[in-house]
């Protein structure tokens, strides 16, 4: 593999090691991606409010389709049951007419058409090995009869537990095949979060990598019980427990087990039936489990390949570099089911992939598509700045002009939708002197299709990659839509859209204000079958009329790009793509701080939360304002903490050391609950009032007005964020930028 050669004019850049350092864009930076949640590009703000009001009214009058009614099996667009079957949204011609497969016919045909090529890559050592899809669907198949071996029921769950390796691959399709749930579970959940989905998905068995993520597992066994047997895929054992299985244990079971009931169970297989359970959170109560059939997989793998026009590996094989976690439908449907659909091969990272390694990864698989997360074009962003403020005079020189121009040529061409005749001269040099070279340096010189996805994305960073010949593509979607609803593209594509519907699918925007701002609703074959087992929840996403209503504001323009204009439901997504509630959070401090009057999270698009807090105070009986007096009850809180202070500006901006250290170890102690550190607040200030009606932070209701609150304390949350240092936690250690 080709790594970057003479760096001399990329010093210039910054592109040098530029990925050296990613390491807080974490795995857990996509982790429980979107349920009504994963939009990628959300702005203009300024008109949400009303928009909000006019979708959901505290009386509920908003004009919505009627609810659903209890489906006959195979009727209906949706289901709650795990073995329940729907029916599919099928066109008379088109993509929506493409005829239904299940997961295995997907599978069994690209292996006829490209059963020699490779399907899978991974480092040992210093080499890398790989697997063709001849071995790779015969391994599946043994996984599978492994499971069944194990006792793997029908429509019961295999949880997933580890970073992406061949072994999470072979796993989850395994269990797909044997007639199971394929369930990923997020690396950084606690073991109460991880028994949460192994209880609600009725695990069978769960596949963990590693013996820290199988103690996870062992502190709650005894309260799975569907639980038959856990498998380890790395390292060695480190205590021989009943049930518990190695890979190559594991793997000798299903090649000792004969074919006939594998088989019998892949024939009953319908596409119209679950395979694979995604969990998303959602702004209050526990995960969802968004329940996606055989067609929801393969059929938005075929159309995706096509709109993006992936190509099949006997005209120039796909290459695509796996990092980005695996219970992530994003990361299922990139990694492990277009490359499926075309023969392309996927390479795995290595663990420590965000720490550092990825560069040198991408500089030797050299993919020829690659998505980032906006936190990891941001630290590459960060990072070739970094390098390029120190290059001479005379490189950055020349830097700065082939910006310039590759800024001004690519926004050319996208405003002619890429029909730009011919390129211009200073384009060529430029291209010529430093582009390529900027692209060698990182990896991309090969990749066509650079994207970006599952959190929003600023304008800056966009424009920054844009000027060196580097256009980021956005697409958005949804756990729910089994992934993409629109995507952006080479030559159909604009700054801060999210691009267009992909081909058989429909966008309607609900409930329009003057601006043309409102709901973004789905439809399509892509659209999931239901929460399982959650009548109330699915109802909420799903009307009547099979409309996914997607919780995300936004609006069209004159040539039909998406623009997210921001959430109707309150959930923060992190720079690193972590989905947040922030009212459980906030509610948590202010148990933990009985001082706490009011508590507002901040993490949106930032790379970690801080928050704002007020303290209990007097209020003016008759303006109801805030007074700087303390309430009787936060006096005698003082006193019990051995402070003093009788008066708000007395401790607001760090004047009580008593005070704040007790603040400090309330939030540790919630901390020390979250479920992930992305949900770990770094940060914090105790502002000089509390929150008011009269003071604009509080609704007639006493609700928070939280773009309100953003406003007024815009200066405090900057501060939060300036800082030179990235801020650490124990478990999560991160160096200087």
């Amino acid at each position: 593999m080709d790594h970057a050669g003479d760096a001399s004019l990329l010093q210039s850049c910054g592109t040098a090691d530029s990925l050296a350092s990613l390491e807080d864009a974490t795995a857990e930076s996509t982790a429980n991606e979107s349920s009504e949640e994963e939009s990628a590009c959300s702005r203009e703000e300024q008109s949400n409010a009303k928009v909000e009001q006019r979708i959901h009214t505290e009386s509920g009058a908003t004009a919505r389709p009627n609810s659903l009614s209890l489906p006959v099996k195979g009727t209906d667009l949706w289901t709650l049951h795990r073995d329940g079957e729907v029916k599919l949204r099928m066109g008379e011609s088109g993509p929506e007419a493409e005829p239904p497969l299940t997961v295995n016919q997907m599978f069994t045909s690209t292996v006829q058409r490209f059963g020699n090529y490779d399907a899978l890559g991974w480092k040992e050592g210093e080499q890398w090995k790989t697997m063709t899809y001849n071995d790779y669907y015969k391994t599946c198949r043994t996984a599978a009869k492994g499971f069944l071996k194990l006792g793997l029921e029908r429509y019961h769950g295999v949880g997933i537990l580890g970073f992406n390796s061949v072994e999470w691959f072979i796993a989850d399709i395994g269990a797909i095949l044997a007639g199971g749930f394929a369930v990923g579970i997020y690396t950084t959940n606690s073991p109460e979060a991880c028994q949460y989905v192994a209880e609600n998905c009725q695990a069978n068995i769960l596949v963990v990598e590693n013996h820290k993520q199988l103690q996870k597992i062992l502190q709650v066994q005894d309260k799975l019980p569907h639980l038959k047997a856990i498998i380890q895929y790395k390292d060695e054992l480190k205590e021989k427990r009943p049930n518990l299985y190695t890979w190559a244990e594991f793997m000798k079971l299903g090649r000792d087990e004969p074919d006939a009931q594998l088989d019998d169970i892949i024939s009953s297989q319908k596409p119209n039936q679950c395979c694979t359970l995604i969990y998303t959170s959602g702004t209050t109560g526990q995960p969802k489990g968004v329940m996606l059939s055989h067609d929801n997989l393969t059929w938005t793998a075929f159309v995706t390949g096509q709109y993006v026009s992936l190509t099949d590996a006997d005209k120039l094989q796909e290459v695509i570099v796996s990092y980005l976690p695996l219970s992530h439908i994003a990361a299922q449907m990139i990694d492990v089911w277009l490359p499926m659909k075309a023969g392309g091969v996927t390479y795995f990272a290595q663990p420590d992939a965000l720490k550092g390694s990825l560069a040198n990864t991408l500089r030797e698989i050299r993919p020829t598509a690659f998505m980032g997360v906006p936190r990891v074009w941001e630290k590459m962003q960060e990072k070739m700045k970094s390098i390029g403020a120190k290059s001479s005079t005379v490189r950055r020189k020349v830097a700065s002009w082939a910006k310039d121009v590759g800024l001004q040529t690519n926004l050319n061409k996208m405003e002619l939708n890429g029909n730009l005749s011919r390129k211009p001269l200073n384009y060529r040099l430029a291209k010529r002197l430093v582009f390529r070279k900027v692209r060698k340096a990182l990896g991309l010189d090969r990749c066509t299709r650079c994207y970006t996805g599952a959190a929003p994305i600023t304008k800056d960073t966009l424009e920054f990659f844009l000027s060196l010949d580097i256009p980021l593509f956005e697409l958005y979607g949804m756990s729910e839509s089994s992934g993409p609803q629109t995507i952006s593209l080479p030559d159909a594509f604009r700054l801060t859209s999210c691009g267009k519907v992909i081909p058989g699918c429909k966008t309607k925007i609900f409930n329009p204000d003057v601006d043309g701002n409102g709901e973004i609703c789905f439809w399509g074959r892509h659209v999931f079958m239901g929460y399982l087992n959650m009548p109330d929840k699915t109802e909420e996403a799903l009307d009547s009329d099979g409309w996914l209503h997607s919780g995300d504001l936004g609006k069209h323009d004159q040539d039909n790009f998406l623009f997210i204009t921001g959430r109707i439901k309150e959930l923060i997504i992190t720079a690193g793509g972590e989905n947040i509630p922030p009212v459980p959070i906030e509610d948590a401090v202010k148990e933990a701080v009985p001082l706490i009057s009011n508590a507002m999270l901040i993490g949106d698009k930032r790379k970690f939360l801080s928050m704002l807090l007020t303290i209990k105070c007097q209020v003016n009986n008759e303006t109801g304002a805030p007074e700087d007096e303390l309430t009787p009850e936060a006096v005698e809180l003082c006193r019990k903490l051995g402070s003093n202070s009788t008066r708000v500006s007395e401790i607001a901006g760090g004047r009580d050391r008593v005070v704040y250290a007790a603040i400090q170890e309330g939030i540790n102690r919630v901390n020390e609950k979250a479920t992930s550190n992305a949900q770990r607040i770094q940060k914090w200030t105790v502002l000089e009032k509390d929150f008011s009606i009269p003071g604009g932070e509080l609704g007639p209701t006493m609700k928070l007005k939280r773009p309100v609150v953003m406003k007024m304390y815009k200066d405090q949350i900057e501060n939060f964020y300036k800082e030179v240092l990235t801020p650490t936690t124990p478990d999560n250690p991160l160096p200087s930028k």
